[in-house]
């Protein structure tokens, strides 16, 4: 935990001096007129780094250096929890690349108020050809201060993805309420199986199933007023509420305090094996999750949001998730040629294939996803993103830098029995009154 603890803390210092020069800063203006010169190199950093998803970017690279050979893409590949670290290096040593990616809420606005992106607005807001091109929710997520400031490359949300052999075997369906998903736990776990594979040594996998629970059990405006440490006082019982039903699902589901020492990979892989029987997982890990490489095959995956519990005082229609996607450097000496390229990256043809085994990132580009090459798993998530009543970002990305890290380390902490619910809540209270 310790060496999680030192990396996001370096990462929360340097996002946190994002806005050191902003006074003397001006926000660049992408110009939708601006000719677009086919030579020099782009650097792109992605968050495509692992093995499966990796050559998505790479052939999109070579391809569109075929297309324009005076032209160098040079890709920076990085995964789920490597690239906060290397955006923080980058960050520090004012070394943004041309084309950054970038999640919503907090940790995209910390970039807005350094002005390190461009003010996309006039190629990518609502009334422009490139805008009408994207589902308009996922646009509107990039959107600080009234300007658009992102380009959604895929919709993402959370879900319990499980093995139907498991389930069918034990005579178990899938839970309503989270009461019933701890029930089947301890069906389960008698079988001798592990009901939820769990990895936490990168300590957002924990703040992930928070947030859903958040959602549950605080009311949404009190929620969002805690997202803002100018009004946050964290004293709804929600906060606690939730803790303790994390705990419930981490004492009957998991094996416990032992989930800081695995890494989310690991644990997704014991779901793939059939070694356990659940696996909380993003929408864009399902054709990792099961494929035809792996024992637990497609036709065998199935899925559900994290039930609500019984008493929820929250929205338990909300569901936990957010559009990720890109954002242009301000100090990019090439802007209309780092548009350009991303421009061919969201295409409707490249956001098919995206959207298609075996990168199963569903597109945010309208037209973009295609059911029929699509894996059904894949398809019916983003029916569950459309109906859901109202999407809880990510806790460490929509949070200031300083609440975010508290919520990762303290929930580790608390993972591993080191820390009480009460205590976890009071830290992230004395973070917020820190920020302000």
């Amino acid at each position: 935990m310790k060496r999680s603890l030192q990396s996001m803390t370096a990462i929360v210092a340097a996002l946190s001096a994002l806005g050191a020069g902003a006074a003397a800063a001006q926000t660049a203006v992408a110009d939708p007129a601006a000719p677009v010169e086919y030579e020099g190199t782009i650097k792109v950093l992605t968050k495509f780094g692992m093995q499966r998803l990796a050559p998505y970017f790479t052939e999109l690279a070579q391809e569109y250096e075929a297309q324009h050979p005076g032209v160098t893409i040079e890709l920076i590949q990085e995964d789920d929890d490597s690239v906060k670290g290397k955006t923080k290096t980058l960050v520090a040593s004012n070394s943004i690349p041309d084309v950054f990616f970038s999640w919503t809420g907090t940790w995209g606005g910390n970039f807005i108020r350094g002005k390190r992106a461009v003010d996309l607005t006039p190629v990518i807001g609502p009334d422009t050809d490139w805008g009408k091109t994207f589902a308009p929710a996922a646009v509107d997520a990039f959107v600080y201060d009234g300007k658009h400031y992102g380009i959604p490359l895929y919709l993402d949300a959370k879900f319990m993805g499980y093995s139907k052999p498991i389930f069918e075997k034990l005579g178990l369906s899938e839970p309503e309420t989270l009461e019933d998903m701890l029930a089947a736990c301890d069906t389960i776990k008698e079988a001798g199986i592990t009901p939820i594979s769990i990895g936490n040594k990168e300590p957002w996998v924990a703040v992930h199933y928070l947030g859903q629970l958040l959602a549950y059990n605080v009311p949404k405006d009190v929620l969002e007023r805690d997202f803002d440490p100018a009004t946050a006082d964290y004293e709804d019982p929600g906060y606690v509420a939730s803790l303790e039903q994390f705990k419930a699902i981490a004492d009957r589901c998991t094996i416990g305090a032992g989930m800081n020492g695995i890494s989310y990979q690991n644990a997704i892989q014991e779901l793939s094996d059939g070694k356990s029987a659940m696996y909380y997982q993003e929408i864009i890990e399902f054709d990792n999750s099961a494929s035809d490489k792996t024992k637990l095959k497609p036709e065998e995956f199935g899925f559900f949001p994290l039930p609500a519990p019984k008493d929820a005082k929250g929205d338990p229609k909300a569901l936990e998730g957010a559009p990720e996607g890109y954002m242009i450097s301000s100090a990019s000496e090439n802007v209309p040629l780092a548009l350009d390229f991303m421009k061919f990256v969201t295409s409707q043809a490249n956001a098919k294939v995206l959207s298609a085994p075996p990168y199963g990132q569903p597109s945010a580009v309208v037209g973009g996803a295609d059911p029929a090459q699509m894996s059904p798993a894949v398809v019916g998530g983003l029916e569950d993103i459309a109906e859901a009543s109202y999407l809880m970002q990510w806790l460490d990305t929509v949070n200031h830098p300083r609440v975010a890290a508290a919520w990762l380390s303290n929930l580790q902490a608390f993972a591993g029995g080191n820390l009480t619910a009460e205590e976890v809540v009071a830290e992230v209270r004395a973070a917020a009154a820190a920020a302000k």
